[in-house]
């Protein structure tokens, strides 16, 4: 059975960091693409960033560009996403995504 479990989200002021984890079980997770989502109150679920199965090349969206950065340990089965600088339209429910599998979300709260 596959689960990704996320933790790390928490309540911090506009400026500060956090670090998001992801920790997968009951895949082949050296071999998958793996993908950060957020969804914020009465928006949709949009993509923020996401890292090939070697760790190389990751991607991300437009908003957390130059802010946010993605990164795996395949040995641990974990993926991370260190937000920096964080706003408070970054406030959202952090979702770790493998395929099509997704975790219960860790929810970020920024407040100005």
């Amino acid at each position: 059975q596959v689960q990704l479990v996320e933790s790390g989200g928490g309540s911090v002021q506009a400026g500060e960091s956090l670090r998001l984890s992801c920790a997968a079980s009951g895949v082949t997770f050296s071999t998958s693409a793996i993908n950060w989502f957020r969804q914020a109150p009465r928006k949709e679920r949009e993509f923020v960033a996401g890292i090939s199965w070697l760790g190389g090349s990751p991607y991300y969206a437009d908003p957390v560009k130059g802010r946010f950065t993605i990164s795996r340990d395949n040995a641990k089965n974990t993926v991370y996403l260190q937000m920096n600088s964080l706003k408070p339209e970054d406030t959202a429910v952090y979702y770790c995504n493998l395929n099509n599998y997704w975790g219960q979300g860790t929810l970020v709260t920024v407040s100005s």
